[in-house]
């Protein structure tokens, strides 16, 4: 789950970390209000849940009233389109303005989960305000890692050696405190990412986080209820949101092929084996371990809710669930949900021929695969638009091919 960073910050400050004086606006004349409060200059800041808003326009430095209102009066409304957005783009609904900063050094900070070792670990530069990845292949040599043991903590040493790698030696006191905290503050939060990226050195020698990112761990959410109350749902797709409370991990993609899997890991491979194929994924979707009839219809309802979507693609291995209850999972959903588009289902695992008998008695047009790849050819060819003819000669072709 991201924060926005106007969240971030607010977290922060409970933490005792300095950001600059500030205050969200969720209208033009409220970011009016507000600058008109902190006095000029300020900045204001798009609020959506993507970096570089910068480059596209969505961080604007205001040296007067009129040029405030002005700003505010673009940006709200705007959607933004980012590297990390898509040509979509994320629209603007809230404006962060603070004080403007005197800047002397830019610095990054962050705290992560690093998986190759399990740990969290601390990632600084001397070079801030550009993106990490560009440091690390521009000037890895700047690049700072300090993984931490959650048994003991982010120790004194390796924040005397941050102080020496940073350059903070006249900030020894404030870089001390700040590490320390945020290191608290990531694991009392359950946080997946900790960043600042800049964190400033003032002209006054002290230290600011000019800008701020937190993203908190999805599975611990459930203990975490005043983070929980920050979520911004109109950040999220609708499709999305609707299928997060319904139990279901869906994510929309821009294909043709809609997809219906039973766990996350088979569900990545069955779109890596359609793209293989020729075909399109339109959609992540896990149904998860049980695949209910409820589950599968209001999977049937959101795939097919996307206009491009030409074919389905139901893709089950019954390990946790059998394949027979699956598939009368599958036709009790069919009986609620009208599905236009043709289908194609491989079943694997335990009670596979049972499943597969029943969606062949069904009565329903169903295209039944024996395996993995054939379903993959088979629901490539009904997008392309070929007769079950052309299919099968085209799997016999390709199967010719890879022997």
């Amino acid at each position: 789950m991201k924060l926005h960073e106007y969240q971030a910050k607010e977290l922060m400050s409970l933490y005792e970390v300095p950001v600059p004086e500030g205050r969200v606006a969720y209208f033009p004349y409220d970011a009016w209000m507000v600058a008109m409060e902190l006095g000029f200059p300020v900045v204001l800041k798009a609020q959506v849940l993507t970096g570089g808003r910068g480059k596209a326009g969505g961080v604007r430095i205001a040296k007067t009233a009129d040029e405030a209102r002005d700003i505010a009066q673009e940006l709200f409304g705007k959607t933004l389109v980012t590297a990390q957005t898509g040509p979509q783009g994320s629209k603007v609904r809230k404006l962060l303005v603070e004080k403007v900063s005197s800047i002397k050094r830019e610095l990054y900070f962050s705290i992560t989960i690093d998986r190759t070792i399990g740990k969290p670990a601390v990632i600084a530069s001397k070079r801030g305000g550009m993106s990490i990845e560009e440091v690390s292949e521009l000037y890895p040599e700047d690049i700072i890692k300090i993984p931490i043991d959650p048994a003991v903590g982010f120790l004194p040493y390796q924040i005397r050696r941050l102080k020496y790698d940073l350059d903070l030696v006249e900030q020894e006191k404030e870089i001390s405190k700040i590490v320390s905290n945020l290191y608290k503050l990531f694991m009392d939060k359950d946080c997946s990412l900790l960043e600042m990226n800049p964190l400033v050195v003032t002209d006054t020698n002290h230290l600011v986080a000019l800008d701020a990112k937190i993203e908190i761990d999805d599975n611990a959410i459930f203990r975490r209820k005043e983070i929980a109350k920050m979520r911004d749902l109109t950040e999220y797709d609708p499709d999305e949101l609707e299928a997060r409370f319904a139990g279901l991990n869906f994510i929309k993609l821009d294909g043709d092929i809609g997809c219906m899997v039973n766990g996350a890991g088979l569900a990545m491979a069955t779109m890596d084996v359609i793209k293989f194929a020729g075909g399109n994924p339109a959609n992540f979707l896990d149904v998860g371990g049980e695949a209910t009839p409820d589950t599968i219809a209001k999977g049937f309802e959101i795939i097919t809710r996307d206009l491009k979507v030409k074919a389905l693609f139901i893709n089950i291995f019954g390990g946790i669930v059998r394949c027979d209850k699956v598939a009368n999972g599958i036709l009790q959903a069919l009986k609620t949900v009208e599905v236009k588009v043709p289908i194609v289902v491989r079943l694997t695992g335990m009670n596979k021929e049972e499943g597969m008998e029943m969606l062949k008695n069904s009565g329903l047009a169903f295209s039944v695969a024996k395996d993995i790849k054939e379903a993959a050819h088979m629901i490539t060819q009904i997008t392309k638009g070929k007769s079950q003819e052309q299919q099968k000669e085209t799997t016999k072709e390709t199967n010719k091919k890879e022997k």
